[in-house]
């Protein structure tokens, strides 16, 4: 791995709802030898109407004290400042709690979801991208008071040409409109190959575009295709290698190392593995193929030296 390779890590899964699988899953994802962990805190039942749950939060730090890696947060995933304004405050309580329990937690990094807008006019979705950036900036502040980096995390419309997601190059021009030291991206290559497959654009010099913004890395495979034929059973999705599969690194056809040479991080990247569960028996090789990617990345430092 680089020096200046924070980690890689994998996203725990849930468990049940009173966290009782919860330790048990960490210990699982320690097996693979990764040196970060991602929480689900969208899923851990954590935030009630905008209020943290103490005792939850309480339980949830005990399970994770004393163990020898890095946490990461991805918090919940419906923020989303497209929404029409009247809605733009609760998603801001929402993510000032999260915030603050991804502070609590010690994590490094928290994931936040970019913004999705039904497809509608241009003067409509700039409107939504000026919102969005003002209401990222006071995000910022709350980041920096709890002393954790918020990465937001380019998405894909879907499959039906209805809603707008940003492109990561776009994303990564937001970004640097806000300009705050505590708002970063998360680069999730398979949403970057999915969306571009719909809307058009290469793949690499997009996520090339927004590498120097992407603090955090979501790594899993796919073939961008859309998952726009009926089809009974997760298998035949992956048949037909469509949608947004999570797959183990190497099964799809991302080309993971011209993105490599292509993208340059910031130091000190986590690359963090988002596995399908049907797919965690083979949870051993994906973790070695991305550690082995990780020692190709480029990062603003090393580019430098």
């Amino acid at each position: 791995m680089s020096v200046n390779v924070l980690g890689t890590g994998i996203s725990a899964k849930p468990g049940k709802p009173d966290l009782s699988e919860f330790a048990r899953n960490l210990d699982q994802c320690q097996a693979f030898g990764v040196e970060t962990i991602e929480l689900p805190t969208f899923d851990l039942d954590l935030v009630v109407g905008g209020r943290i749950r103490r005792d939850q939060l309480a339980a949830l730090k005990a399970i994770c004290a004393g163990r020898d890696v890095t946490y990461t947060v991805h918090g919940p995933l419906a923020i989303n400042f497209f929404d029409a304004p009247f809605r733009n405050q609760r998603h801001f309580d929402i993510l000032q709690a999260s915030l603050e329990i991804a502070g609590e937690l010690g994590a490094v990094h928290y994931v936040m979801h970019s913004g999705l807008i039904g497809v509608t006019q241009h003067d409509g979705i700039e409107e939504a991208y000026a919102r969005q950036r003002e209401w990222l900036a006071r995000a910022g502040d709350v980041a920096r008071e709890h002393g954790v980096i918020l990465c937001v995390e380019n998405l894909f419309g879907g499959y039906e040409g209805k809603v707008h997601a940003a492109s990561p190059s776009r994303l990564g021009r937001e970004l640097a409109a806000v300009n705050h030291s505590h708002i970063m991206a998360t680069l999730d290559f398979s949403h970057a190959y999915l969306n571009l497959s719909f809307t058009g654009g290469d793949l690499v010099s997009e996520c090339a575009a927004l590498a120097p913004f992407a603090k955090h890395l979501h790594v899993h495979d796919s073939f961008g295709r859309q998952d726009d034929i009926w089809m009974f059973t997760q298998g035949e999705r992956l048949a037909y290698g469509h949608g947004d599969l999570h797959l183990p690194v190497g099964w799809g056809d991302i080309p993971w190392d011209a993105l490599m040479a292509s993208c340059t991080f910031p130091q000190g990247v986590v690359f963090n593995i988002e596995l399908q569960d049907r797919y965690w028996h083979v949870g051993q090789d994906c973790v070695d193929a991305t550690k082995a990617l990780a020692t190709k990345a480029r990062t603003a430092l090393a580019a430098a030296a």
